[in-house]
């Protein structure tokens, strides 16, 4: 094996790893661009038939429909921030046992923010949405191929999913546009 690392690189390395790990931990924050770390949940209707439905909420300013999401607290796990969140916002309150990971996990915006995603699947008949009528004015199960007028920001989520208007139409053409 060949290494091409420069002689100066490997000097700022072996000085970087005997600094105290406070020390360590103060500059890497300096150096490394800061992000807000969000929790989303796309909470599918386990008795739809094919294409399928999701839950979607109507916030402030009601211009278009997102998901259950909302940012992580102060050393809060992701999955933690993702059962809360989906409770507060639709009164839907699962163990985290029944969260799975999506895949992709972890979505990198563009504007500084990483969403940390998560699927459940439960049965829509049997489920009570209730919301606040302030965080939430509405929540609703709407079929995969009639989704209504979605937030920039969800359509953009959604289509790293193959969902919705910004979904890609073929695996081997990529990943949709971000």
């Amino acid at each position: 094996m060949t290494s091409r690392r420069s002689p100066a690189r490997a000097v700022g390395y072996k000085i970087f790893y005997r600094l105290p790990i406070g020390l360590r931990r103060q500059l890497v924050r300096l150096a490394v661009p800061k992000y807000i770390v969000g929790a989303v949940t796309l909470v599918h209707d386990a008795e739809a038939e094919a294409p399928g439905r999701i839950l979607l909420l109507r916030q402030p300013p009601g211009r278009g429909w997102t998901l259950p999401a909302g940012l992580l607290q102060r050393r809060e796990p992701p999955l933690v921030g993702a059962a809360r969140e989906l409770h507060e916002e639709t009164g839907i309150d699962l163990p985290l046992t029944e969260f799975r990971p999506a895949v992709p996990n972890a979505v990198v915006h563009l504007r500084g923010w990483v969403d940390m995603v998560f699927e459940v699947r439960i049965p829509a008949s049997r489920t009570e949405l209730v919301v606040d009528g302030a965080e939430v004015y509405e929540a609703a199960w709407h079929r995969l191929d009639e989704l209504p007028r979605l937030t920039t920001a969800t359509a953009r989520l959604l289509g790293n999913y193959r969902i919705g208007p910004l979904a890609e139409t073929d695996p081997a053409d990529g990943p949709p546009p971000s």
